[in-house]
């Protein structure tokens, strides 16, 4: 009895493993930490001769300071001429529960490059980007300190890189153009872009509430969270449900087996 009232307490209060970035030497180890995971699975560009972090770095960082992002909406603000989306994510701290950061980002087939972007491209490059931009609001310094420029590459995409945009992304614009006796447009008439229902913010509170499990391995965590905002909400389905089987599994031992 006393076995399985401990296992319930486990569950009640999740430990999460994590760096706290309330303490200063805590985070500059995370700097070390972060610097040799960016470099390693390269989640960097070079831009102009500097380099800059990927979403996957930052989304990293927050994991390991047990902060993650919640997309809170993603909304069509397009018009007639212009496909746009905007989007708003959260940054919910696990151990507290409360938000501590939030990021606005906006996405057009307007910007350089993107002109033939269907639409569900183009919402989830708002919804990367304002994840990006809601990481650099509070962690921007870790990055800093990691070696790395304090702004999302994903950020720089469209604020402005003429020289390392132009050369590239026209050129392959106009060999499409060339090969193709209608125009993109057409193209993408014939084939509407599919809307994405992303997975809701309950959905990514269960699954954190899922991966906070005693028996779920930090690997298995952290490769879960630097994916999740990237589920619909069927995938998120799929996810918790195999999480809850998993978690059975591994609590009943051998019986669940049997």
């Amino acid at each position: 009895m006393n076995q399985d009232t401990n296992e319930i307490k486990m569950q009640k209060k999740p430990k999460v493993e994590s760096y706290d970035i309330a303490k200063s030497d805590e985070t500059l180890h995370l700097a070390v930490d972060l610097a040799k995971f960016i470099k390693e699975n390269r989640l960097y560009q070079n831009i102009q001769g500097k380099e800059y972090v990927n979403v996957e770095g930052w989304q990293y960082a927050g994991s390991r300071l047990g902060i993650l992002p919640v997309v809170e909406h993603v909304v069509n603000i397009s018009t007639e001429d212009e496909i746009k989306y905007q989007a708003k994510v959260n940054l919910l701290d696990l151990r507290s529960q409360q938000v501590v950061g939030a990021g606005f980002a906006i996405c057009s087939n307007r910007e350089q490059g993107k002109k033939y972007y269907q639409e569900f491209a183009i919402a989830s490059m708002a919804q990367t980007r304002a994840i990006g931009k809601a990481y650099r609001n509070i962690l921007a310094w870790i990055i800093r300190a990691a070696g790395y420029e304090p702004t999302p590459a994903e950020e720089m995409d469209y604020s402005g890189n003429e020289q390392a945009a132009k050369p590239a992304v026209p050129t392959e614009k106009k060999a499409t153009m060339k090969s193709s006796t209608n125009p993109p447009a057409a193209a993408a008439e014939e084939e509407p872009a599919a809307s994405v229902r992303y997975a809701s913010a309950k959905q990514k509170e269960e699954i954190i509430s899922l991966l906070n499990n005693p028996t779920i391995t930090r690997q298995e965590k952290t490769k879960m969270l630097l994916n999740i905002n990237r589920f619909d909400e069927e995938r998120a389905a799929q996810a918790i449900e195999k999480l809850k089987k998993v978690i059975e599994d591994r609590e009943g031992g051998q019986s669940a087996a049997a």
